[in-house]
């Protein structure tokens, strides 16, 4: 009797309501929800083929406003009959046109009303996150059945595993029967997710549905990202677009006692950050990021994101986040003592909270890894048994007692090996031709510097030089001055090694000299 009494009661107040002049919604301007919802649509024997193109155009009404997409609202169909079968899934339409489109051309299935089987396929398959054209990983999912309430099957149980996996369940009933099982099906609230409505008056609840269905996939969140150590990012889905209005965004360190003063322009004392000092900042309808700055290191911080507009009332945000602590690293890095085979690494300034000083250094591009650690007090160190001529990369870590590490890099390029001329001998030849003959023929070694130098009265000072390549280990000068002196240098990639000089010497005079090669 009292379930009879209650029955009676959602019907009439359902049936009282006042039936207003609804312009039709514009389509795909709500941009205020991200989730997968899935209509179980009786079309079997039941439901007659009036019923059922008045569920469809039910369901088109319903539908347009949502902005469809990959990161939007995605729709499904599935329909009941013998066989139920999936009209589309969350995959099939990105836009409102081809969903339009769709529910316009559903034919019903006919035969008994396989309920049952229809919430297997529903649970197994289409609502199961991560799953090939299933719902969507961390997503809101909702089934909304709609349903004439006639022998609908035991949907008890496989309603209450669908809950039990996060699934929110809705009910449309265009029956006047099994109220007690569909009071049990449905996700409470009970009042905001059961409808009972007669086939031909369906319209008066599409906005109640409708809002049912938003705030259970309001993407209502605002996230945090490129924290620094003085600023970061707030990141929220646009609610506002397409309407007139403004996002207030407040920000400031969680209170840790006592309350801040206010201070100029754009700022204040806020009950959303504990009464600390915050920050104020304004962005237009169509943002969906702000640029947070300003910030102290390893603070706390609370931030409020509040969409106002006259046309909609949206809810207040917020999040909490913590900047980077501020780790210091060694400001300057310099190298001396460069040789063949060692560079002298230094740093500072030091610093009283680190404890120790990480050295890794290697050969480019792709040499091994070697590394050292010295003390917390050392400003310095000398990198032995390098290899000559090559280019490091040494980076200096500073280890702080938090844990954190803070590093700078520097490139050293070590000294190139440059061996001295080993053997230089003079051999005249008649009173003014020298043959000249020594020892190279190093790794590395790029020709010889030939110089000669003349020492006689006759023309001192006079002096010549040319270059002969690496392969050359002797020449012969002719048109020597007498006592000459004769310098061979080896010539390398980046300097001139050390050379040997002779003099030559002749026992007649020469007044002309030259060289040849």
């Amino acid at each position: 009797m009292e379930s009879h009494m209650l029955l009676t009661w959602t019907l009439m107040c359902l049936l009282l309501r006042p039936v207003a002049t609804q312009n039709p919604a514009p389509e795909g301007v709500l941009n205020c929800c991200e989730g997968d919802v899935l209509f179980l649509v009786d079309s079997s024997g039941s439901v007659s083929s009036y019923e059922h193109s008045r569920m469809l155009h039910f369901l088109s009404e319903l539908l347009l406003p949502f902005s469809l997409g990959e990161d939007q609202v995605r729709v499904g169909l599935l329909q009941v009959g013998t066989q139920p079968r999936l009209e589309f899934g969350f995959d099939t339409f990105g836009t409102q046109r081809g969903l339009q489109d769709a529910l316009k051309n559903i034919k019903p299935l006919r035969g008994d009303t396989n309920t049952v089987e229809a919430l297997r396929m529903a649970k197994e398959s289409v609502l199961r996150p991560g799953t090939v054209d299933g719902a969507r990983v961390g997503l809101p999912r909702v089934l909304v059945w709609m349903t004439d309430g006639v022998k609908p099957g035991d949907v008890v149980g496989p309603m209450a595993s669908l809950q039990e996996e996060g699934v929110a369940v809705l009910v449309v009933s265009t029956g006047h029967g099994n109220y007690q099982v569909l009071r049990q099906v449905v996700s409470p609230p009970v009042e905001n997710h059961l409808y009972f409505v007669d086939i031909d008056d369906m319209s008066i609840i599409t906005e109640d549905l409708r809002d049912a269905i938003i705030e259970i996939i309001r993407a209502e969140r605002i996230n945090v990202r490129d924290v620094s150590t003085n600023s970061a990012t707030l990141q929220w889905r646009p609610v506002l677009s397409g309407l007139q209005g403004y996002y207030e965004i407040r920000f400031g360190p969680v209170a840790t006692g006592g309350t801040g003063s206010s201070g100029g322009s754009g700022t204040g004392t806020s009950p959303s950050t504990g009464g600390s000092h915050y920050q104020r900042l304004v962005q237009a309808a169509d943002s969906s990021n702000a640029r947070l700055t300003g910030l102290k290191p390893d603070t706390t911080y609370t931030a409020t994101l509040t969409p106002e507009s006259n046309e909609q009332a949206f809810n207040t945000l917020s999040v909490t986040f913590t900047t980077q602590p501020e780790v210091l690293s060694p400001s300057t890095v310099t190298i001396s003592e460069s040789g063949e085979t060692s560079v002298r690494v230094s740093w500072g300034p030091l610093q009283p909270e680190v404890t120790s000083y990480y050295i890794e250094y290697s050969a480019l591009p792709r040499g091994k890894l070697h590394a050292i650690t010295v003390a917390r007090t050392q400003n310095s160190t000398l990198l032995r048994d390098l290899q000559p001529d090559t280019t490091y990369l040494v980076t200096v870590t500073a280890r702080h007692a938090s844990g954190k590490e803070k590093a700078m890099s520097v490139k050293v390029c070590t000294q190139e090996v440059t061996p001295a001329l080993e053997d230089l001998q003079l051999t005249t030849v008649g009173s003014n031709s020298v043959q000249v003959d020594w020892k190279g023929s190093v790794p590395g070694l790029r020709g010889y510097w030939v110089t000669w130098e003349g020492q006689h009265s006759s023309d001192p000072g006079h002096r010549s030089s040319f270059y002969l390549p690496p392969d050359s280990l002797s020449t012969r000068l002719t048109h020597v001055p007498p006592s000459a002196r004769v310098c061979v240098s080896p010539i390398y990639k980046t300097s001139r090694g050390e050379g040997l000089c002779c003099t030559a010497q002749f026992h007649s005079d020469a007044f002309a000299y030259g060289y040849q090669s």
